[in-house]
C-alpha cells in the first residue's frame, strides 16, 4: 500500500533500541542494584525479560514491593551517572527528526521505559525539544504491547489512526500498532528482537536510519512511496 505525505502527519518513535543506544546502560544499571543487594548480575536476556512494566515493575519482580522506591534511587543515580559514557544516539537519528520537524510531522515517542530514566535520555542527548508528546510506562495503566500509549499521543495530538506510524525495534511495538490501528516501520539497528519481528510482517522493515531517511525523503519528495517493505 502506498505512503503518502498528506496521510503522514505523526511519527512516534520507541526510544531505546530505536532512537538511542541504551541496552548496555540499562544493564550495568539494573546489575549495579543487583550486585549490591544479591551479590549477583543479571544476563541480558533475563533483564530483558523482567521490562515490560518500566524499571520499578522490574525492580519488584526481583527484590518485592517494599524496597523499590530506595532502590529506583540507585538505579537512576547510577543511570544518570553512567549516561556520558554508556549512552548515545544512533547516528542519523537528529538528522531524520530534523527532516520530519521541517516537514511538520507531529513526533511522539512511546517507552516502556520509566519517566526518570527517559527525561534524562532524552536531555542528555539533546532531542527533547522534537517531540510534541512523550509517553513512558509510568504514564500507561497497560503497558506494551498494549495500545494505551499509542492511542493516548493520538488523543493528544488529534491525529487519526491511519495518519499516524509507530517505529519500534521490538515485537510489542508491533503489537500495540496493531491493536491500535497505526502502521508500524520494525528497525534492526539495535534490536534483540530480530526474528520474531521478522516474522511478524511489519508494515515497513528498515536495517540502517540512513535507509529510513531516505524513504521519508521520497515521500515528501515525490508525495508518495510504493515501495514494498522487502524494497525498504
Amino acid at each position: 500500500m502506498p505512503y503518502t505525505s498528506a496521510e503522514l502527519s505523526c511519527v512516534i518513535f520507541d526510544l531505546d533500541g530505536t532512537l538511542s543506544r541504551t541496552s548496555a546502560l540499562i544493564f550495568a544499571s539494573f546489575n549495579d542494584v543487583a550486585v549490591r543487594h544479591l551479590g549477583r548480575t543479571f544476563a541480558p536476556e533475563e533483564i530483558i525479560a523482567l521490562f515490560g512494566p518500566p524499571e520499578e515493575g522490574a525492580l519488584e519482580k526481583v527484590f518485592g514491593p517494599d524496597s523499590v522506591d530506595s532502590l529506583m534511587e540507585e538505579l537512576v543515580g547510577f543511570y544518570a551517572t553512567h549516561h556520558g559514557a554508556m549512552a548515545s544516539l544512533h547516528p542519523g537519528i537528529e538528522d531524520l527528526l530534523r527532516f520530519l520537524r521541517a516537514q511538520g510531522v507531529r513526533l511522539a515517542v512511546f517507552t516502556g521505559k520509566g519517566r526518570r530514566t527517559t527525561a534524562i535520555t532524552l536531555e542528555a542527548l539533546r532531542v527533547a525539544q522534537y517531540f510534541d508528546v512523550v509517553v513512558t510506562g509510568n504514564d500507561v495503566e497497560h503497558h506494551k504491547p498494549h495500545p494505551d500509549g499509542i492511542l493516548r499521543i493520538l488523543t493528544s495530538l488529534g491525529v487519526r489512526p491511519e495518519e499516524a506510524l509507530m517505529v519500534g525495534d521490538s515485537l510489542s511495538d508491533v503489537r500495540a500498532s496493531r491493536a491500535a490501528g497505526v502502521r508500524v516501520a520494525s528497525v534492526l539497528w539495535d534490536t534483540h528482537d530480530g526474528a520474531r519481528v521478522r516474522e511478524a510482517n511489519p508494515d515497513l522493515m528498515f536495517e540502517t536510519v540512513e535507509g529510513m531517511l531516505l524513504w521519508f525523503h521520497d515521500i515528501f519528495r515525490n508525495g508518495t512511496n510504493d515501495k514494498s517493505p522487502a524494497d525498504s
